[in-house]
């Protein structure tokens, strides 16, 4: 196995630079989850029989992984970040190919539990790989343009999905498995086909916990509760409410991709122009508009054409959280990426593994209270967003830090 430094990297051939790597990881791991999300409602509502509280408890199983995602760090002991990250899209791709064959509650949880072994560890991994990798100065750009092409590669899944679903009578089986089986085909070929790049900042290998990141972890424990909201029962009510269809319900999702591809580099302008604070702050007020309206579908009867809406641009608002890596990459100590990936992505998980199940229970009595609890989260989250300074760096992690910092008079 050859091992090269990021310095050198760059008289290798485009393709296989650092950064093309990250590019394929992001294409490669959205074929499988996306067809495993794209199908779900659908699957389990006609095929398992699922209800409210069951979709909350698949959920919940689908976070435990997330909610220990810091054991990444104990894997990082014996194994390299690059070859942790090609594995873990071997593990979802191979599991998501063999969902179908098991339609019972025990067998969806457990194929559910590893493939969501594979998505966190991936994602903890990708998320450390990408501030090591990707320059501080175009960072918010080039994670903006990897958004984009994780969004090209989930659209290719939904076009297929929606013109070959019904005119060639596809089965749950044959769309889980060629999914599946394309993410992990990908990954085998990323670990063959690139060298492993070694990073100029060694990362430490024990646990971090630094009271000086304590916004960043505060910010990430919200998104975590928010998101779980909207990805659990936001497509969940389009199937269970207004009768989506999964050729329907992927018609939904490709005109959100569409909207990504074309938005999400521009927003990665936008947080290197305005700042972290700025461009935060409006997904969050956008959420909270977005998720005040959810509640109103269920409580003033408004109709469909406003949920597809709400859901659509609630996907645009989410790509404003890449402001959130970009800050911390900007108060970090470069040897702290990888640890605190791993410790973020459990805060980021720790309302995830309770609220879906228990949000289920809600769900069954009113939904519409569940938006409404979203939208109380988006407001928090506002609050925590204005603490971040306009030019954060290590030292000057939130607005208080340079008061506090100053010697009494």
């Amino acid at each position: 196995m050859k091992y090269i430094q990021l310095s050198e990297a760059k008289a290798l051939p485009v393709w296989r630079q650092p950064v093309a790597l990250l590019f394929l990881m992001a294409a490669a791991m959205p074929i499988a989850f996306s067809t495993w999300s794209a199908l779900l409602n659908n699957f389990v509502i006609e095929v398992a029989g699922f209800d409210g509280s069951d979709i909350g408890w698949l959920h919940t199983v689908r976070e435990i992984p997330g909610f220990f995602a810091i054991g990444v760090i104990a894997v990082l002991m014996v194994m390299r970040e690059q070859v942790l990250g090609i594995v873990a899209l071997v593990l979802l791709g191979v599991a998501t190919a063999l969902t179908a064959k098991f339609p019972y509650m025990g067998g969806i949880l457990t194929l559910t539990m590893l493939s969501s072994i594979g998505f966190h560890y991936y994602e903890t991994v990708n998320q450390s790989l990408q501030l090591q990798w990707i320059d501080k100065a175009r960072a918010p750009q080039t994670l903006g343009w990897i958004i984009g092409a994780g969004s090209a590669a989930t659209l290719s899944v939904y076009i297929g999905l929606q013109f070959l679903w019904e005119p060639l009578g596809l089965s749950y089986n044959a769309v889980y498995m060629t999914g599946g089986l394309i993410t992990a085909c990908l990954a085998i070929f990323a670990y063959f086909a690139y060298p492993q790049f070694e990073s100029p900042n060694p990362q430490r290998k024990e646990f971090v916990l630094r009271k000086r990141y304590w916004l960043y972890y505060a910010l990430q424990f919200m998104s975590g509760a928010r998101r779980q909201i909207f990805v659990v029962f936001a497509a969940f009510m389009m199937v269970e409410r207004f009768g989506y269809k999964v050729d329907e319900i992927t018609g939904l999702l490709m005109i959100t991709l569409v909207a990504n591809m074309v938005f999400a580099p521009m927003i990665g302008k936008v947080v290197a122009v305005f700042g972290e604070r700025r461009a935060l702050a409006v997904e969050y007020v956008g959420l909270f508009v977005v998720f005040v309206a959810y509640s109103g579908i269920y409580y003033l009867g408004w109709g469909v054409v406003l949920a597809a809406s709400l859901y659509v641009v609630n996907h645009l608002f989410f790509s404003l959280a890449l402001a959130i890596k970009t800050y911390f990459q900007k108060i970090a100590d470069p040897a702290d990426i990888a640890p605190t990936a791993a410790v973020a992505f459990t805060i980021n998980h720790i309302a995830a593994v309770f609220l879906p199940a228990l949000l289920g229970y809600v769900w069954l009595t009113s939904p519409g209270l569940v938006f409404i609890l979203a939208a109380g989260m988006a407001g928090l989250s506002l609050g925590l967003s204005l603490l971040i300074p306009r030019h954060p760096t290590p030292g000057n992690e939130t607005v208080f830090s340079r008061v506090l910092a100053e010697p009494a008079t």
